[in-house]
C-alpha cells in the first residue's frame, strides 16, 4: 500500500531493501507486523514486502496507528521537499511550523498560520491533506514529539523544561502525547537511552584494558630514558 505520493511502491520499497540514503526523508515505512514506522536508511533488518506501508510524512505514518522506531529515529530525518515539487507553499509551512512552532505560541491557529503563508485556511489543510496525508494540527503535533524526542536524546534537561521547549503547553500534555506517540513515558525513553550508553561505555572500556594488557602490549619494548649530563660552563 502507498498512500498518495509521488513515489510508487516499487520505487520506495527498493530504496528500503538498498537503505538508500538519498530517499531518508522522502518516505516513511510503517511496518504492519510492529506497529512501527521506520526511515528509508533503518538498521533494523527489513520486514518483508508484504508487511509495509509507505507515508509521505511522520504525522501520516502516527496518524495510522504507527510508532516511531527508536533505532532510525525519525526525528532526526532531513528535511526533504524534493517530493513537493514547485508547492513552496507546503514547504514554507512545513519549515514555518517545524523549525519556528507557528502552532506552538500562544494564539497561534491553522488561520493565522495562512494568513502568513497568503493563502485560505481551508486551502491549506487541503494542500496538507493531499501532500502530507495529515492536517497542519497533526503535523505541528508530530513536530513537538519530535523537538521532545531530540532534547531527551541528546540533553539533560529536566522534562518541565523540554516540555516548554518542545512547545508543549504543559508537562501533564507533553507526558500524554509523548505516551500515546511512543507507546511508552519519556522517562522511560530517557532512562533506557542511558542504560544504553553505560553499556557501550563499559563495553569500550572493557576492550581498552584488554589492549593494555595483552601480551603483545606486555612485550613491547619500553623506550628508554637517555642518561643526563650536565652542561660545562
Amino acid at each position: 500500500m502507498i498512500v498518495r505520493m509521488s513515489l510508487d511502491f516499487a520505487e520506495c520499497d527498493r530504496a528500503r531493501l538498498a537503505r538508500d540514503a538519498d530517499y531518508d526523508g522522502r518516505f516513511y515505512t510503517g511496518v504492519r507486523t510492529t506497529g512501527i514506522y521506520c526511515r528509508p536508511v533503518c538498521p533494523v533488518r527489513p520486514a518483508r514486502s508484504a508487511n509495509v506501508s509507505f507515508f509521505p510524512s511522520a504525522a501520516a505514518a502516527e496518524a495510522a496507528g504507527f510508532r516511531p522506531c527508536l533505532r532510525c529515529r525519525p526525528e532526526t530525518a532531513p528535511f526533504c521537499s524534493a517530493w513537493i515539487g514547485s508547492r513552496a507553499t507546503v514547504e514554507r509551512a512545513l519549515r514555518l511550523i517545524a523549525e519556528e512552532g507557528a502552532l506552538d505560541q500562544e494564539g497561534a491557529s491553522v488561520e493565522r498560520l495562512a494568513q502568513r503563508l497568503g493563502v485560505g485556511s481551508r486551502q491549506l489543510t487541503r494542500l496538507f491533506a493531499r501532500y502530507l496525508q495529515a492536517s497542519p494540527s497533526k503535523v505541528a503535533r508530530t513536530a513537538r514529539v519530535q523537538r521532545a524526542k531530540r532534547l531527551l536524546d541528546e540533553t539533560g534537561l529536566p522534562m518541565i523544561e523540554i516540555a516548554m521547549r518542545a512547545g508543549f503547553g504543559s508537562l501533564r500534555r507533553f507526558n500524554s502525547v509523548f505516551a500515546e506517540v511512543y507507546g511508552r513515558p519519556p522517562t522511560e525513553i530517557r532512562r533506557t537511552r542511558r542504560s544504553a550508553r553505560k553499556a557501550e561505555q563499559t563495553v569500550e572500556d572493557v576492550t581498552n584494558e584488554k589492549a593494555l594488557f595483552s601480551p603483545r602490549a606486555r612485550s613491547a619494548p619500553r623506550s628508554q630514558k637517555l642518561p643526563e649530563f650536565p652542561l660545562r660552563e
